[in-house]
């Protein structure tokens, strides 16, 4: 880590940046979060003074802090400094997949650096996670929080995590990854991928290396929305893959399979006061399937899956099924089914799974993701 110093945070995304003064320095707008900030006193409220600066502020230094993007998603981040008892954050940055941006400039100050990451909306509720160990305040649109340990409206928690960055020759450098541990060129490779399997163009395996199935999906994405041909090699092919994925999403679920294995799908819909569950559906690696729902604008969904292998036997890892369902059991049977009636299932010679209730009231749509999560804790700030 850099010697401790003045620091400065770079502009975040330019939509709806915090504006600046005449002399150069931002201006910070007032948040309910940071009402506590006013009562601080002594030392801790200077302190809080500090970090606001730093946080408020945009001028080049020499130690500028790097973030790297190494997943498959569109991500905004959040960052938090703590130090002397004081705690202040900002959000939000957006980082495409494999793009590196600096997020402070100049010396670190004592203390910790904190980040927390989101994935777009499109990508469905469950795609991305980040595990953290500090709950700190971060807002929907834009914001600089003073007080960031206690939450007052519109402010809400988010689970942050330590940065640790390395020491690189371009200055210190942190990096968001999943488990695919993809590099630069690779996460900007499997982020196209992802985004063309969401807006309904088979990719192929989002595994973050060129091939001809993924030059086809992209072509006929290009062909059908009329897009410049140099689009994959332009610096907008994230912002129109993005806005071809949320023209594509109607109401509904869509699965996406993002493990190495076949992946077979069950449905539950609630059809007049009973849960009718329905199967299978099977979802190849890197594949997406939108299954017909009952009614033509269903509130309520249940999802199960499970990976299977070449054998059609249900694939385990660590000693367990690989398989994503919840609370809710359901009957369902290994051959095709359509039932309706879930009481006594073991009794009746059926298999009882649980399942995951999918809310769509008030959305256009919602994707399920099967396989990868984002890596833990400890995986920001690796090289």
């Amino acid at each position: 880590m850099p010697a401790p110093g003045r620091c400065f945070i770079a502009d975040a995304r330019s939509v709806g940046a915090l504006p600046a003064r005449a002399d150069g320095r931002a201006v910070t707008r007032p948040s309910r979060a940071s009402a506590g900030f006013g009562r601080t006193r002594g030392w801790t409220r200077r302190a809080a003074l500090a970090l606001v600066s730093a946080l408020a502020a945009a001028s080049p230094a020499a130690a500028d802090l790097t973030v790297c993007n190494r997943t498959s998603f569109v991500l905004d981040a959040a960052i938090g400094l703590e130090a002397a008892g004081a705690t202040a954050t900002r959000g939000w940055f957006r980082f495409e997949p494999g793009q590196c941006r600096p997020v402070l400039s100049g010396d670190m100050p004592g203390g910790q650096l904190l980040l927390h990451a989101r994935a777009l909306a499109i990508y469905g509720r469950d795609a991305f996670s980040q595990d953290g160990h500090r709950e700190l305040c971060v807002e929907d649109g834009d914001f600089l929080i003073a007080a960031a340990t206690s939450c007052t409206a519109p402010a809400r928690p988010a689970r942050f995590a330590v940065v640790v960055p390395k020491a690189t020759a371009q200055g210190p450098t942190a990096a968001l990854t999943e488990d695919a541990d993809f590099s630069i060129d690779a996460a900007r490779r499997a982020g196209v991928q992802r985004l063309l399997a969401v807006a309904g163009y088979d990719p192929g395996p989002i595994d973050g290396l060129p091939g001809r199935r993924t030059d086809q999906a992209l072509a006929r994405l290009v062909a059908a929305r009329r897009l410049p041909a140099d689009t994959a090699r332009g610096p907008a092919v994230f912002e129109r893959l993005v806005a071809a994925a949320e023209a594509a999403g109607g109401r509904g679920l869509t699965w996406c399979n993002d493990t190495r294995h076949a992946v077979m799908a069950a449905l539950g819909e609630d059809d007049h006061g009973a849960i009718v569950s329905r199967g299978w559906w099977r979802v190849e690696p890197g594949r997406c399937v939108a299954p017909d729902a009952l009614g033509p604008a269903p509130r309520r969904l249940f999802s199960f899956a499970e990976a299977v292998g070449p054998d059609g036997a249900v694939v385990t890892e660590g000693g367990r099924a690989l398989a994503w369902g919840g609370p809710t059991l359901l009957c369902t049977r290994a051959s095709r089914f359509e039932l309706r009636d879930h009481a006594d299932c073991a009794g009746r010679g059926l298999d009882v799974r649980g399942f995951a209730a999918v809310e769509l009231a008030g959305q256009r749509g919602r994707t399920v993701w099967f396989g990868t999560r984002s890596a833990p804790p400890h995986a920001l700030g690796r090289d």
